[in-house]
């Protein structure tokens, strides 16, 4: 059986491969091969279900861990295995964070992932690792958004998913069909395209680069909600700010910065540069040809990976 995955790897980069299933199509002899031919599928499994590139991370490398001491003659399907293990892991550290969650200062944002312009051009793939879509996910339970992920957006059979969360497939079946309606309730209903984004959001950089309060008006929609997360080491609203005069008055304040255009989470950007150094990530949601959302990540420690692979501002 063969399917095509969709994934991006821990730079960005979309992955477009043909999974072989089963020990017999496998041409990989080791496991250092097999894991490095599943790693961006792995990658975008523990992203999507944490929201942190930097968690994903941690989570491939307790994965490889393990796997080196897996006995590969008794594996029937490396995949599937690897799959598993990397699900379990992100489980066992998605509820940790959800712990330190319920203590974070202020709003919580996903840490950005830069990604390469073909990802746009996927909109399953860039639409699933979407800020908007990464902060729907949050409001379901760890378990639910395993179920979803691995079937929503990989497309697994539902056994194979009860194997990585430990269910029943009928549990599983269930446990899909009341995400995929939590989900489908809160997802933006408008698929836009990557052209139409970065239009609206070139006016929207040119009105806050001149101060020109009208033209940011005819951009945000009046109940627009913006979001900034400073993760109590740097200043932030503690709350969301919402209306469009009242994200005005704030936005009216980036004054002596240099705002790039950048591509995050499968959807054009902008990053906001103060003395050279980036300051924070803006993310947006558009709606009807307006900004209906805005995720600003400030928190310097989601910062410092999209500081790594960004040229330094002259």
């Amino acid at each position: 059986m063969k399917r095509r995955e969709r994934t991006v790897d821990e730079h960005g980069e979309r992955r477009t491969g043909t999974a072989e299933r089963g020990p017999g199509d496998d041409p990989m002899d080791s496991a250092t091969q097999t894991f490095v031919t599943h790693r961006n599928l792995l990658f975008t499994v523990a992203y999507e279900m944490l929201g942190s590139a930097a968690d994903a991370e941690d989570v491939l490398q307790e994965t490889w861990l393990r796997w080196a001491g897996v006995d590969l003659d008794a594996v029937r399907d490396r995949r599937a295995f690897l799959v598993r293990m990397v699900t379990r892991q992100a489980l066992t550290r998605l509820r940790t964070l959800r712990r330190r969650k319920e203590s974070y200062v202020g709003p919580w944002l996903p840490e950005p992932l830069l990604t390469a312009p073909d990802v746009a051009d996927d909109v399953e793939l860039a639409d699933s690792v979407s800020m908007a879509m990464l902060l729907v996910l949050e409001t379901l339970a760890p378990t639910e958004r395993a179920v979803f992920v691995l079937r929503e957006v990989f497309d697994l059979e539902y056994a194979e998913i009860a194997d990585a969360v430990g269910k029943s497939p009928a549990a599983v079946r269930q446990i899909a069909h009341r995400a995929r309606a939590h989900v489908a309730a809160r997802r933006p209903r408008e698929v836009v395209s990557p052209a139409r984004t970065r239009g609206v959001l070139a006016a929207f950089q040119r009105a806050v680069e001149t101060g020109d309060l009208q033209r940011l008006l005819d951009v945000i929609a009046p109940d627009v909600v913006l979001l900034t997360d400073g993760g109590g080491v740097v200043r932030a609203a503690l709350a969301p700010v919402v209306g469009a005069d009242d994200v005005a008055e704030v936005l009216g304040r980036l004054d002596g910065v240099i705002l790039e255009p950048a591509q995050v989470n499968g959807a054009p950007a902008l990053i906001v540069r103060r003395g050279g150094a980036i300051d924070t990530v803006m993310a947006v949601r558009v709606d009807g040809g307006l900004i209906t959302g805005l995720y600003a990540v400030r928190n310097p420690a989601k910062l410092s990976r999209v500081e790594r692979e960004t040229p330094v501002s002259r």
